[in-house]
């Protein structure tokens, strides 16, 4: 059976958005595990995403203060299907951005981070995934803001990133 995961990062409410998008919350209901990468800024979008998920994973940002750091790891760990994840939210400068998780990495499948507000989707050379949904709220030099979607099943990990408009 196929898991529907939801990847969201650096939503920054209310600093950069008074409210999560309409499209983000349908999406967030209709996944079956959902992950934030950090900059929630506010413990109310914690409250929100967790209480509408049915499986929840988050960890906290740089800008994220002491309420946020309280209930959040800075990383997290935790597995889908067969699929060893790990998850935090500044991974560095995108040179050797692949072979420095790696390192720091070594037993995740799957990496997922933000920071940066730009969607990144690359394979390190352990074939280890790495992947940034990008920001729903705030695209910065980013054509639109963005979230992932991720289907993990027996024959691996699909991601497609998913304009919010």
């Amino acid at each position: 059976m196929a898991t529907r995961m939801l990847l969201l990062a650096d939503t920054h409410v209310p600093k950069r958005a008074r409210r999560l998008p309409d499209v983000v919350l349908r999406a967030i209901d209709d996944a079956d595990v959902v992950a934030h990468a950090g900059d929630w800024v506010d413990l109310a979008t914690l409250d929100l995403i967790e209480s509408r998920s049915r499986v929840f994973h988050g960890v906290y940002g740089n800008n994220d203060g002491p309420e946020l750091r309280e209930r959040l790891p800075e990383v997290a760990r935790f597995d889908v299907e067969d699929v060893r994840i790990a998850m935090i939210h500044e991974t560095g400068q995108a040179a050797r951005r692949e072979q420095r998780m790696d390192e720091a990495f070594p037993d995740a499948d799957l990496l997922i981070f933000g920071h940066s507000h730009i969607p990144w989707d690359a394979v390190a050379p352990s074939g280890m995934r790495l992947l940034n949904p990008g920001s729903p709220t705030d695209r910065r030099r980013q054509p639109v803001c963005t979230m992932m979607t991720v289907t993990i099943d027996g024959s691996g990990v699909e991601a497609s990133l998913v304009p919010v408009t």
